[in-house]
């Protein structure tokens, strides 16, 4: 997929879209510090594991060990809304990304899972 996308750039503009989401969201923009360099250094991180996992280079866990998203995400409380709030913003970042039917499904997929498996609450 990471070579099917284009790299990392395409990645990186995935999660720029994401993140200009959250900033505006009342029920996920709380969830990350109040200075605006809080969002950047998650839509940093974001991007970074994406990258890995999507078959890039595994910068990611160089930096900052193994993505371990449960643990990362285990001093949050996530329910439900959370979790649509997450995919939504996800799936639109995703479907303004140019990617090919098969290619969104087999993000969005992954993406519905990863949103779900993060639930910690309700």
């Amino acid at each position: 997929m990471y070579e099917r996308v284009g790299g990392t750039p395409w990645f990186a503009a995935l999660a720029q879209r994401f993140y200009e989401r959250v900033a505006t969201d009342p029920v996920l923009r709380p969830m990350y510090p109040a200075d605006p360099a809080g969002l950047a250094a998650a839509r940093d991180h974001l991007c970074g594991f994406l990258v890995q996992y999507w078959g890039g280079p595994a910068d990611y866990s160089a930096a900052r060990g193994h993505p371990r998203l449960r643990m990362r995400h285990g001093h949050l409380t996530i329910g439900a809304g959370a979790r649509d709030a997450w995919y939504r913003h996800m799936a639109a970042a995703v479907a303004e990304g140019g990617l090919c039917e098969e290619d969104e499904a087999e993000m969005l997929a992954y993406f519905d899972l990863a949103a779900t498996h993060l639930i910690n609450q309700g």
